[in-house]
């Protein structure tokens, strides 16, 4: 989203969400400050809050409740609650300026057929983590230099129901994230290494259309453009991509997620181990608890902005 309309005057609001700045920022990478430059949703955050009728509910420090674990309904009736309106009011905040929130949007998602009490609670909880949270947003933080990198993880087996799996991804530009998901898996994994490597197929898919972008960006300035790099906390993912012979482990996969190999093998993807504590797109593949949940959205750059 750009914050500056075609004749230069900055763009407060778009799509009900809205663009500030904080001290000097210039567009000019070279010219640029070390000032951040937020992007919040208050206004839609304090809206939907009213229209939920959450406006005055109490806060909590994560979207997830860890004590409860939702399954699938069979019942005829549903809960009497505009469970569909709401979740979809907050698919349009997750996609826009609330990655936080990502996985518990995706996670109600999964039940809007048939509805219950406990997954409107489950809404209702995430209305409730947002009450304390409205001020937050991503901040960005200009640099000389474009570090873009990527990170793809996944949470084996953690529908009740079925049994798939969550993907996740995540990829940070100027110290916070320009795209992120959250999506389960379509069918089910027989082992962490398979969840891992489906995951790194939509991580790849993403970061190939995000670094294709940049380098025609840096290449009209006639400068060379960022490598896609991808993070993985899973090594035998890794080693996948790289020797597929005698991989007994992955020979049922489909065949459709082989393109990891090509891409790697061709260099247009770099892959790279990083420790499960820094993953940044674990807070994409299930609920955290709150310590957890805090740091990771911080690390994110997902910060509070005062008016």
């Amino acid at each position: 989203m750009s914050l500056h309309q075609d004749f230069g005057r900055p763009l407060r609001v778009y799509t009900g969400l809205r663009g500030r700045r904080l001290g000097d920022w210039k567009l000019a990478r070279a010219d640029c400050t070390n000032q951040e430059r937020p992007e919040d949703a208050r206004r839609y955050v304090d809206d939907i809050l009213k229209r939920f009728g959450m406006d005055d509910c109490k806060a909590v420090a994560s979207p997830v409740d860890m004590s409860s674990r939702l399954v699938s309904s069979d019942a005829t009736t549903k809960v009497d609650a505009p469970f569909r309106e709401a979740v979809g009011a907050l698919m349009h905040l997750t996609t826009a300026t609330r990655p936080d929130i990502a996985f518990a949007v995706g996670y109600v998602s999964r039940f809007m057929e048939n509805p219950q009490e406990e997954h409107w609670v489950a809404v209702k909880r995430i209305f409730r983590y947002l009450q304390g949270t409205k001020t937050h947003g991503i901040c960005y933080k200009p640099s000389a230099r474009i570090d873009f990198r990527g990170y793809s993880d996944a949470d084996w087996a953690g529908d009740l129901t079925d049994r798939k799996s969550t993907s996740g991804y995540t990829f940070m530009l100027l110290g916070a994230p320009v795209s992120w998901g959250s999506k389960k898996q379509p069918s089910v994994s027989l082992s962490t290494s398979e969840a891992e490597y489906i995951a790194l197929s939509l991580a790849i898919q993403e970061g190939k259309w995000i670094h294709r972008l940049l380098c025609e960006i840096v290449m009209a300035a006639n400068e060379e453009g960022p490598e896609l790099m991808i993070h993985e906390d899973n090594q035998s993912c890794i080693k996948m991509t790289k020797n597929p012979v005698n991989h007994g482990r992955a020979k049922h996969i489909d065949i459709k997620y082989h393109h990891i190999r090509d891409e790697v093998k061709r260099g247009e993807v770099k892959l790279k181990y990083c420790e499960t504590a820094v993953m940044l797109a674990d807070i994409m593949t299930k609920g955290l608890h709150g310590p957890r949940h805090k740091e990771m959205t911080a690390t994110l750059g997902i910060r509070e902005h005062s008016d």
